[in-house]
Order: C-alpha cells, then sequence, then structure tokens
C-alpha cells in the first residue's frame, strides 16, 4: 500500500476508526472495542490501544495479546482494512459462538475458505497460538485448523479487504 492502511480516510474518519464503530455496533454493551497497533499512531482515535506483546509476528501476535489482555472469553479479532463489513454479519459469527465448542468461529467467504481476521476466539485457543509463536508459525490461515474451527458463511462483499492503492481505489465514493 506505501501507507498505513488503517489511517486511510473512509467514511469521514479513518479506516480503522470506521471498522472499530461497526465492531462497536456488533458488540453493543456486551464487549469493548479496543485496537492492537502502534499507541503512537491510533491513541487519538477513542479506543484504547494495545501493542503487541511479542512485536513483530504479523496477526499472530496481535490475536495472542488481545488473549492475553482480555477478560472474557471469545474475544473478536477484525482486520482494520475491511471496509465493507456489517455489525450483521459480525453478529453472526457471535450467535454461533453462543453454541459451539469451537476455540474459533471464522467468517468464510463463498469459496468456504476461512478468514482468520475475521474471528472470535476463544481463550481455549491460547495455548496452540502461543505454541505456535514459539515454533515461529505465524500465518494464521495454517493455523486455523489446530484451533477446532468452524466457519460461518459471510456475503463475499464482507470480507473484501484493502491491500493496494489500485484496490483502494474500488472503495472510493464516484
Amino acid at each position: 500500500m506505501g501507507r498505513d492502511k488503517a489511517l486511510l480516510p473512509y467514511g469521514g474518519r479513518v479506516l480503522v476508526a470506521h471498522v472499530a464503530a461497526v465492531v462497536e455496533e456488533a458488540l453493543g454493551s456486551a464487549g469493548r472495542v479496543a485496537i492492537l497497533g502502534d499507541p503512537d499512531c491510533y491513541r487519538d482515535l477513542g479506543y484504547p490501544v494495545h501493542a503487541d506483546l511479542i512485536p513483530n509476528c504479523g496477526p499472530l501476535g496481535g490475536i495472542v495479546t488481545a488473549l492475553k489482555l482480555t477478560q472474557t472469553d471469545w474475544n473478536l479479532v477484525v482486520a482494520c482494512d475491511m471496509p465493507l463489513l456489517s455489525a450483521t454479519s459480525l453478529r453472526m459469527l457471535a450467535a454461533r459462538a453462543l453454541e459451539s465448542q469451537a476455540n474459533c468461529i471464522a467468517a468464510s467467504g463463498p469459496a468456504g475458505e476461512p478468514e482468520p481476521l475475521c474471528a472470535l476466539y476463544h481463550l481455549r485457543s491460547l495455548p496452540a497460538l502461543d505454541r505456535a509463536l514459539r515454533d515461529k508459525r505465524f500465518k494464521m490461515k495454517d493455523l486455523l485448523p489446530e484451533l477446532q474451527l468452524e466457519s460461518v458463511a459471510f456475503p463475499a462483499a464482507a470480507l473484501a479487504n484493502v491491500n493496494t492503492p489500485e484496490e483502494w481505489t474500488q472503495f472510493q465514493p464516484r
């Protein structure tokens, strides 16, 4: 992208604040939203910000940080670069978690591929994720099968993410 995707302007605010507001709407009074990242970059957005406890480990480091800082069994983890996520879709994940014995409930697109950065992680998944960190296995898609995964089908557009300036132009008002 050439710049911090989280700070791209979107809908009158920055992208990470937009996604955080969607998560906040989905959770309602059932939880609180925090941003995982550099506190110096995101502290003025109105949400608590936590640096990764073990830096430079990609999304795995952030998920482990969230699970180590939480006081709840289930934790929703959402990437900052999915501008079309909806609270309704995220509530589908939460509803499934209430009935599940899985350790991870992940959104999946039309091809059925689970999205580890739009998922609920149970605290029971922490030992497996800690082992992956120790073994330097950082790719979350490879780790999902170890977590007793369940998937919830999402509309394809909901999981669209932004990785390049060209992709970003698709999300801009025309």
